[in-house]
Protein backbone atom coordinates (compact mmCIF):
# COMPACT_ATOMS: atom_id res chain seq x y z
CA UNK A 1 0.00 0.00 0.00
CA UNK A 2 1.72 3.21 -0.99
CA UNK A 3 1.42 5.67 1.35
CA UNK A 4 -0.83 8.67 1.47
CA UNK A 5 0.74 11.43 -1.47
CA UNK A 6 0.74 14.13 1.29
CA UNK A 7 3.13 12.16 3.49
CA UNK A 8 5.62 12.18 0.57
CA UNK A 9 7.18 14.93 0.55
CA UNK A 10 7.80 14.54 4.36
CA UNK A 11 9.52 11.70 3.71
CA UNK A 12 11.47 12.73 0.80
CA UNK A 13 12.80 15.65 2.96
CA UNK A 14 13.98 13.26 5.99
CA UNK A 15 15.95 11.26 3.29
CA UNK A 16 17.24 14.18 1.59
CA UNK A 17 18.47 15.61 5.24
CA UNK A 18 20.27 12.33 6.11
CA UNK A 19 22.37 12.35 3.08
CA UNK A 20 21.88 9.73 0.75
CA UNK A 21 25.14 8.67 -1.00
CA UNK A 22 25.54 9.66 -4.59
CA UNK A 23 26.28 6.20 -6.73
CA UNK A 24 29.72 5.72 -7.35
CA UNK A 25 31.58 7.31 -10.69
CA UNK A 26 32.08 5.19 -13.16
CA UNK A 27 35.55 3.63 -13.23
CA UNK A 28 36.28 4.41 -16.54
CA UNK A 29 35.93 8.09 -16.83
CA UNK A 30 39.10 8.11 -14.56
CA UNK A 31 42.65 8.32 -17.48
CA UNK A 32 45.41 6.32 -15.94
CA UNK A 33 48.34 8.88 -15.44
CA UNK A 34 51.50 9.37 -17.31
CA UNK A 35 54.53 7.19 -15.84
CA UNK A 36 57.84 7.77 -15.27
CA UNK A 37 57.94 11.39 -15.85
CA UNK A 38 61.55 13.08 -15.21
CA UNK A 39 63.31 16.05 -16.78
CA UNK A 40 66.34 15.82 -18.93
CA UNK A 41 69.13 18.73 -18.05
CA UNK A 42 72.08 18.79 -20.43
CA UNK A 43 74.03 22.07 -21.30
CA UNK A 44 71.31 24.30 -22.25
CA UNK A 45 68.51 21.53 -22.88
CA UNK A 46 65.33 21.67 -20.40
CA UNK A 47 63.12 18.50 -21.61
CA UNK A 48 60.34 16.62 -19.52
CA UNK A 49 59.60 13.39 -21.02
CA UNK A 50 57.17 10.56 -19.69
CA UNK A 51 55.47 7.62 -20.83
CA UNK A 52 52.30 7.89 -23.30
CA UNK A 53 48.68 6.48 -22.07
CA UNK A 54 47.56 3.30 -23.61
CA UNK A 55 43.99 2.61 -23.70
CA UNK A 56 42.61 -0.92 -24.73
CA UNK A 57 39.50 -0.16 -25.83
CA UNK A 58 39.73 2.94 -26.99
CA UNK A 59 42.03 4.00 -30.38
CA UNK A 60 41.18 8.07 -30.03
CA UNK A 61 44.19 9.88 -29.38
CA UNK A 62 45.08 10.67 -26.09
CA UNK A 63 46.67 14.62 -25.17
CA UNK A 64 48.62 15.98 -22.14
CA UNK A 65 48.63 18.74 -20.78
CA UNK A 66 51.72 20.02 -18.79
CA UNK A 67 51.75 23.03 -16.08
CA UNK A 68 54.48 24.72 -13.79
CA UNK A 69 55.01 26.80 -10.52
CA UNK A 70 58.05 28.88 -9.03
CA UNK A 71 59.27 27.69 -5.54
CA UNK A 72 58.07 31.36 -4.14
CA UNK A 73 54.51 30.47 -5.24
CA UNK A 74 51.54 27.99 -4.96
CA UNK A 75 49.79 28.42 -8.03
CA UNK A 76 50.00 26.59 -11.21
CA UNK A 77 50.54 27.94 -14.53
CA UNK A 78 49.31 26.43 -18.03
CA UNK A 79 52.96 25.69 -20.39
CA UNK A 80 51.12 27.84 -23.23
CA UNK A 81 52.25 30.47 -25.83
CA UNK A 82 50.85 33.43 -23.41
CA UNK A 83 53.45 33.23 -21.23
CA UNK A 84 55.62 35.73 -22.87
CA UNK A 85 58.91 33.97 -21.39
CA UNK A 86 58.11 30.63 -22.42
CA UNK A 87 56.74 30.67 -25.61
CA UNK A 88 56.04 27.18 -25.30
CA UNK A 89 52.99 25.44 -25.81
CA UNK A 90 52.52 22.31 -23.82
CA UNK A 91 48.91 21.94 -23.73
CA UNK A 92 46.63 19.56 -25.30
CA UNK A 93 49.65 17.92 -26.82
CA UNK A 94 50.04 14.75 -28.34
CA UNK A 95 53.72 14.47 -27.77
CA UNK A 96 55.11 12.97 -24.99
CA UNK A 97 57.57 15.61 -24.45
CA UNK A 98 57.67 18.87 -23.46
CA UNK A 99 60.60 20.94 -24.48
CA UNK A 100 61.21 24.39 -22.65
CA UNK A 101 64.90 24.68 -24.29
CA UNK A 102 65.94 28.35 -24.32
CA UNK A 103 65.87 29.41 -28.29
CA UNK A 104 65.39 32.33 -30.38
CA UNK A 105 61.51 32.99 -29.20
CA UNK A 106 61.76 31.06 -25.98
CA UNK A 107 63.87 31.68 -22.81
CA UNK A 108 62.83 28.88 -21.16
CA UNK A 109 63.16 29.27 -17.24
CA UNK A 110 65.57 31.02 -15.44
CA UNK A 111 68.60 28.63 -14.94
CA UNK A 112 68.65 29.95 -11.05
CA UNK A 113 65.02 29.38 -10.59
CA UNK A 114 63.42 26.09 -8.72
CA UNK A 115 60.58 24.74 -11.08
CA UNK A 116 57.95 22.45 -10.05
CA UNK A 117 56.35 20.54 -13.13
CA UNK A 118 53.74 18.31 -13.03
CA UNK A 119 51.72 16.68 -16.42
CA UNK A 120 48.19 14.87 -16.56
CA UNK A 121 46.45 13.16 -19.66
CA UNK A 122 43.03 14.14 -21.03
CA UNK A 123 40.78 12.80 -23.39
CA UNK A 124 37.52 14.93 -24.02
CA UNK A 125 35.57 14.93 -20.74
CA UNK A 126 38.29 12.49 -19.09
CA UNK A 127 41.11 13.03 -17.19
CA UNK A 128 44.11 11.44 -14.71
CA UNK A 129 45.62 12.85 -11.58
CA UNK A 130 48.39 14.68 -11.96
CA UNK A 131 51.68 13.79 -11.88
CA UNK A 132 54.27 16.03 -10.04
CA UNK A 133 58.18 15.84 -11.16
CA UNK A 134 60.82 16.80 -8.06
CA UNK A 135 61.42 20.38 -8.12
CA UNK A 136 64.93 21.31 -10.36
CA UNK A 137 67.16 24.02 -10.81
CA UNK A 138 69.07 24.12 -13.75
CA UNK A 139 71.84 25.26 -12.34
CA UNK A 140 72.38 22.52 -9.55
CA UNK A 141 70.98 19.17 -11.60
CA UNK A 142 72.27 20.42 -15.27
CA UNK A 143 74.65 17.69 -17.10
CA UNK A 144 78.02 20.22 -18.01
CA UNK A 145 79.48 18.67 -21.19
CA UNK A 146 82.89 19.29 -22.22
CA UNK A 147 83.97 22.75 -23.78
CA UNK A 148 83.19 23.13 -27.33
CA UNK A 149 85.26 23.76 -30.67
CA UNK A 150 88.57 23.27 -28.75
CA UNK A 151 91.53 24.12 -31.48
CA UNK A 152 95.41 24.46 -30.67
CA UNK A 153 97.87 26.32 -31.81
CA UNK A 154 101.93 25.08 -31.07
CA UNK A 155 104.15 27.63 -30.18
CA UNK A 156 107.71 28.11 -29.08
CA UNK A 157 107.98 25.38 -26.13
CA UNK A 158 104.27 26.11 -26.17
CA UNK A 159 100.52 25.41 -26.92
CA UNK A 160 98.19 27.98 -27.14
CA UNK A 161 94.12 26.61 -26.38
CA UNK A 162 91.16 28.02 -27.25
CA UNK A 163 87.59 26.55 -26.86
CA UNK A 164 84.02 27.93 -26.26
CA UNK A 165 82.00 27.59 -22.95
CA UNK A 166 79.74 24.78 -22.36
CA UNK A 167 77.06 26.57 -22.96
CA UNK A 168 76.18 30.90 -22.50
CA UNK A 169 75.85 32.12 -19.68
CA UNK A 170 74.13 35.89 -19.17
CA UNK A 171 76.42 38.47 -18.07
CA UNK A 172 73.76 39.54 -15.59
CA UNK A 173 74.09 35.88 -13.61
CA UNK A 174 75.72 35.23 -10.42
CA UNK A 175 77.27 31.83 -12.72
CA UNK A 176 80.75 31.20 -14.53
CA UNK A 177 83.07 28.63 -15.85
CA UNK A 178 86.42 27.86 -14.44
CA UNK A 179 88.54 25.39 -16.40
CA UNK A 180 91.10 23.02 -16.10
CA UNK A 181 93.52 21.58 -18.41
CA UNK A 182 95.09 18.03 -18.04
CA UNK A 183 98.33 17.64 -20.22
CA UNK A 184 101.21 15.08 -20.27
CA UNK A 185 103.99 14.34 -22.58
CA UNK A 186 103.28 11.46 -24.97
CA UNK A 187 103.75 8.39 -22.46
CA UNK A 188 104.47 10.84 -19.28
CA UNK A 189 102.85 12.09 -16.28
CA UNK A 190 99.34 13.67 -16.35
CA UNK A 191 99.57 17.05 -15.02
CA UNK A 192 96.59 19.34 -13.97
CA UNK A 193 96.39 23.27 -14.27
CA UNK A 194 94.14 25.80 -13.62
CA UNK A 195 91.61 26.93 -12.40
CA UNK A 196 91.32 29.98 -15.35
CA UNK A 197 88.40 32.04 -16.33
CA UNK A 198 89.67 32.77 -19.68
CA UNK A 199 88.76 30.59 -22.35
CA UNK A 200 92.11 30.86 -24.13
CA UNK A 201 94.99 29.40 -22.04
CA UNK A 202 98.59 29.05 -22.80
CA UNK A 203 100.24 26.08 -21.78
CA UNK A 204 104.22 27.15 -21.04
CA UNK A 205 107.53 25.94 -20.37
CA UNK A 206 107.42 23.10 -22.37
CA UNK A 207 109.77 21.02 -24.19
CA UNK A 208 110.40 22.24 -27.68
CA UNK A 209 109.55 19.57 -30.66
CA UNK A 210 107.73 17.18 -28.27
CA UNK A 211 104.49 15.81 -28.25
CA UNK A 212 101.90 16.86 -25.58
CA UNK A 213 98.50 15.32 -25.44
CA UNK A 214 95.97 17.16 -23.58
CA UNK A 215 91.88 17.46 -22.19
CA UNK A 216 89.99 20.22 -20.83
CA UNK A 217 87.33 20.27 -18.16
CA UNK A 218 84.85 23.06 -17.42
CA UNK A 219 83.51 23.65 -13.67
CA UNK A 220 80.08 25.65 -13.14
CA UNK A 221 80.57 28.05 -10.55
CA UNK A 222 77.58 29.68 -8.56
CA UNK A 223 77.97 32.48 -5.80
CA UNK A 224 74.44 32.42 -4.85
CA UNK A 225 73.07 29.98 -3.88
CA UNK A 226 76.62 28.45 -3.62
CA UNK A 227 77.01 25.68 -6.04
CA UNK A 228 80.05 24.34 -8.27
CA UNK A 229 79.38 21.31 -10.33
CA UNK A 230 82.21 19.63 -12.63
CA UNK A 231 82.11 18.74 -16.63
CA UNK A 232 82.78 16.02 -18.30
CA UNK A 233 86.29 16.41 -19.98
CA UNK A 234 87.05 16.83 -23.60
CA UNK A 235 88.33 14.50 -26.23
CA UNK A 236 92.14 13.54 -26.22
CA UNK A 237 94.14 15.49 -28.78
CA UNK A 238 98.16 15.54 -29.11
CA UNK A 239 100.23 18.22 -30.53
CA UNK A 240 104.09 18.86 -31.07
CA UNK A 241 105.69 22.08 -29.61
CA UNK A 242 107.63 23.87 -32.07
CA UNK A 243 110.51 26.26 -32.24
CA UNK A 244 111.24 30.01 -33.46
CA UNK A 245 113.54 31.21 -35.96
CA UNK A 246 116.18 32.73 -33.75
CA UNK A 247 116.33 29.13 -31.55
CA UNK A 248 116.55 26.98 -34.61
CA UNK A 249 119.27 29.41 -36.16
CA UNK A 250 121.30 29.05 -33.05
CA UNK A 251 121.05 25.50 -32.99
CA UNK A 252 122.24 25.27 -36.56
CA UNK A 253 124.80 27.29 -35.71
CA UNK A 254 125.68 25.41 -32.36
CA UNK A 255 125.46 22.25 -34.70
CA UNK A 256 127.88 23.38 -37.26
CA UNK A 257 130.50 24.80 -34.84
CA UNK A 258 130.35 21.76 -32.76
CA UNK A 259 131.01 19.68 -36.10
CA UNK A 260 133.78 21.80 -36.90
CA UNK A 261 135.34 22.09 -33.37
CA UNK A 262 135.24 17.52 -33.49
CA UNK A 263 136.85 17.71 -37.00
CA UNK A 264 139.66 19.56 -35.97
CA UNK A 265 140.23 17.87 -32.97
CA UNK A 266 140.25 14.98 -35.03
CA UNK A 267 143.04 15.99 -37.44
CA UNK A 268 145.33 17.70 -34.84
CA UNK A 269 144.93 14.54 -33.12
CA UNK A 270 145.77 12.32 -36.18
CA UNK A 271 148.61 14.64 -37.07
CA UNK A 272 150.18 14.02 -33.51
CA UNK A 273 150.41 10.44 -33.95
CA UNK A 274 151.58 10.79 -37.30
CA UNK A 275 154.72 12.88 -35.64
CA UNK A 276 155.11 10.91 -32.43
CA UNK A 277 154.84 7.35 -34.68
CA UNK A 278 156.71 8.64 -37.67
CA UNK A 279 159.76 6.02 -38.07
CA UNK A 280 156.46 3.10 -36.66
CA UNK A 281 154.23 4.62 -39.82
CA UNK A 282 157.24 4.95 -42.58
CA UNK A 283 158.42 0.88 -41.59
CA UNK A 284 154.56 0.27 -42.48
CA UNK A 285 154.55 1.79 -45.25
CA UNK A 286 157.74 1.13 -46.81
CA UNK A 287 158.17 -1.27 -49.48
CA UNK A 288 160.64 -4.78 -48.17
CA UNK A 289 163.91 -4.67 -50.61
CA UNK A 290 163.71 -6.82 -53.76
CA UNK A 291 166.21 -8.90 -55.25
CA UNK A 292 167.29 -7.85 -58.90
CA UNK A 293 165.21 -10.24 -61.45
CA UNK A 294 168.58 -11.21 -62.83
CA UNK A 295 170.11 -12.34 -59.37
CA UNK A 296 166.57 -14.13 -58.66
CA UNK A 297 166.96 -15.87 -61.65
CA UNK A 298 170.85 -16.75 -60.89
CA UNK A 299 169.53 -18.17 -57.83
CA UNK A 300 167.35 -20.15 -59.47
CA UNK A 301 169.78 -21.75 -62.08
CA UNK A 302 173.13 -21.49 -61.26
CA UNK A 303 174.53 -22.87 -64.59
CA UNK A 304 172.99 -20.23 -66.32
CA UNK A 305 176.04 -17.49 -67.76
CA UNK A 306 174.05 -14.33 -66.60
CA UNK A 307 177.03 -13.08 -64.27
CA UNK A 308 178.94 -12.37 -67.10
CA UNK A 309 176.34 -10.84 -68.70
CA UNK A 310 176.30 -8.72 -65.92
CA UNK A 311 180.11 -8.09 -65.85
CA UNK A 312 179.98 -7.15 -69.55
CA UNK A 313 176.74 -4.45 -68.78
CA UNK A 314 178.82 -3.14 -66.24
CA UNK A 315 182.54 -2.44 -68.18
CA UNK A 316 182.82 0.85 -69.08
CA UNK A 317 182.48 2.27 -72.70
CA UNK A 318 184.60 4.33 -74.97
CA UNK A 319 183.24 8.16 -75.10
CA UNK A 320 182.11 9.19 -78.29
CA UNK A 321 181.13 12.21 -79.71
CA UNK A 322 180.51 14.02 -82.87
CA UNK A 323 182.57 17.20 -82.72
CA UNK A 324 184.52 19.15 -80.43
CA UNK A 325 184.91 23.35 -80.62
CA UNK A 326 187.84 24.85 -78.88
CA UNK A 327 186.34 28.51 -78.28
CA UNK A 328 189.23 31.06 -77.05
CA UNK A 329 188.95 35.04 -76.37
CA UNK A 330 191.46 37.08 -76.89
CA UNK A 331 193.13 38.84 -73.46
CA UNK A 332 192.24 42.46 -72.91
CA UNK A 333 195.25 44.92 -72.40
Amino acid sequence: MRPPPRLLLPLLLQLVGRGIAAPPADSLSQLPAPQNPKIHLHKTKQVLSWEPVSLDNDTRPVVYRVQYKYSTSNDWFNVDISEAHIWVNCTKITSTKCDFTPTSLSKGFPLHFNISLRVRAELEDRVSDWVTVPWFQHFRNVTIGPPENIWVTPGDGSLIIRFYPPFDIEATSKATFLYYVHYWERAGIQQVKGPFRSNVIVLKDLKPLSVYCLQVKAQLSVTEPDISRFGHLSNTTCHETTVDASTKLQQIILIAVGTFLLLSVLAGGCFFLVLKYRSLIKHWFQSPPSIPLQIEEYLKDPAQPILEALEKDSSPKDDAWDSVSIVSFPRKE
